[in-house]
């Protein structure tokens, strides 16, 4: 490799050195400075916020998407590009939200931004991932940081019990990647995604490659909290400190979804009809455990963990179609999701009784007469996620169906469909808690940290129905100029 070569591949890498090299000054900052005082916390924060957006400005700036860096084991292109700006927005916006809460509950320490940029790092090769070898270092890197982040509140057994659970499990999940890699390098001779697709196209009906692929999918599985791989979500979202479950439900799950699209659309392409099989029956499986498991939770976090469950069946319904329209609805679902979520989790981080965070359903009773903006918020954003028409949540799921109808997949879409009018229940009991219950205790007045989380609530609320109204007016001049 030439100084021309490296200095070229570095090039595409800029975003992930970025990052890097901004993660080691922070963590020296933070030790030096002993991280202790609130002023520097927060310009902490916030200028870890900055080098996070600095890094999404750094993507577009790249001379030549499509290209690929060390051998081709990492790759930009547009899909890539996409995901990296969204990943990047989502870290940022996670570490607004977590302000406020860390420095109330005496946990805002240094190394909660250097853990998240450290976690979006692993996020940002993970999209850009092109061999098997690139695919693991990312998926590592964003799961050792997740793994602290869970149990970042050291006090609480609570949060040690969620990152415990989490990591046990992830230890599990990279186990059956790194066996289901090894099967893949011994029968197709290579960890590069091109070589392992020619070996797909010419293999056949080659078993040891696909008990490979399965093993793949089902260590990528866990990652993106698809059946039966699940059980470790919702203990740990409601264990972990609830800006942390706020992140975990919003970047790693983009980034985990592109990453199991592109395993399985590139190296796997020619496999399409057997990873097929696997991936509508965990979207069956997902959309089940999770309209019926939140049917029967009371604590709000386990709510939005069994939600985030269900929709990532959804996904995986748009995924299963294995066509490029299915892989755009992907995005593009996983997009209008990231939004929905990350609005909901700034109105629960919005509001804060004498006792503490709000965690139950039942806290949010009587919000339409205490809070009544909290309240319309949350009733949009409750409505998106759950799908309701004119909400941009419904577009979604509107082009995850048709892709898989397009394919051919109409069963599969008639159970989606049954599946989600199941769970419109659970999201209309928290907007019957809000406007019909009477209220319980009164919520503390919010001082400047919350305000701020409340707007961005407030504008994510809004944008709901806006953005679905022109979302509808776009696809209808789509649909006109085909015709």
């Amino acid at each position: 490799m030439t100084v021309s070569t490296l200095l070229a591949d570095l090039q595409l890498l800029t975003p992930e050195l970025l990052l890097s090299v901004g993660a080691m000054a922070l963590l020296l900052i933070g030790v030096y400075t002993k991280g202790e005082a609130k002023a520097a916390q927060r310009i902490m924060t916030l200028a870890t916020a900055l080098l996070i957006l600095a890094a999404g400005v750094s993507v577009w700036m790249a001379q030549s998407p499509g290209g690929t860096a060390f051998h081709g084991a990492f790759v930009l292109d547009s899909f890539s590009m996409y995901a990296k700006t969204a990943v990047y927005l989502a870290g940022a916006v996670a570490l607004v939200l977590a302000g406020h809460y860390l420095r109330a509950e005496q946990l805002a320490r240094f190394e909660y931004p250097v853990l998240v940029t450290l976690a979006v790092t692993g996020m940002s090769v993970m999209v850009s991932a092109n061999d098997l070898i690139t695919l693991y270092l990312g998926l590592e890197l964003q799961s050792l940081a997740l793994y602290v982040l869970a149990a970042f509140n050291r006090d609480s057994l609570r949060a040690s019990e969620a990152g415990l659970k989490y990591f046990v499990l992830g230890a599990l999940s990279s186990g059956l990647l790194l066996y289901g890699s090894s099967l893949v390098y011994g029968f197709s001779g290579s960890t590069a995604f091109d070589a392992i697709a020619i070996a797909a196209a010419e293999g056949g009906q080659n078993m040891g490659l696909l008990f490979g692929l399965v093993f793949v999918i089902a260590g990528l599985a866990f990652k993106v909290s698809a059946a039966p791989f699940h059980m470790w979500t919702p203990d740990v979202y409601e264990g972990a400190p609830t800006p942390v479950a706020a992140f975990f439900a919003t970047a790693p799950k983009l980034a985990a979804m592109v990453l199991l699209a592109r395993v399985l659309m590139e190296p796997f392409g020619p496999m399409t009809e057997q990873w097929q099989q696997v991936t509508m029956v965990m979207a069956v499986l997902s959309m089940a455990f999770g309209s019926f498991g939140a049917l029967m939770q009371s604590n709000i976090k386990r709510l939005m963990g069994y939600s985030s469950i269900g929709n990532m069946g959804y996904v995986l319904v748009g995924l299963s179609a294995g066509t490029a329209l299915g892989l755009w609805s992907v995005l593009f679902y996983m997009t209008l999701y990231v939004i929905g979520v990350a609005g909901a989790f700034a109105v629960i981080l919005s509001m804060r009784r004498s006792e503490g965070m709000v965690e139950r359903i039942d806290d949010l009773a009587g919000l339409s007469q205490t809070r009544p903006a909290l309240a319309w918020s949350m009733t949009a954003l409750m409505f998106s996620i759950g799908g309701m028409p004119f909400m941009i949540g419904f577009f979604g799921k509107l082009f995850v169906f048709y892709a898989a109808v397009q394919a051919g997949l109409i069963w599969l879409v008639i159970l989606a469909v049954l599946f989600s009018t199941v769970s419109i229940a659970y999201y209309l009991r928290v907007i019957k808690v809000i406007w019909f219950d009477e209220p319980n205790g009164d919520f503390l007045p919010a001082p400047a940290g919350p305000a701020i989380v409340s707007r961005l609530a407030a504008l994510v609320a809004v944008s709901m129905p806006v953005v679905g109204v022109i979302i509808a007016l776009v696809v209808n001049a789509g649909a006109g100029i085909g015709g």
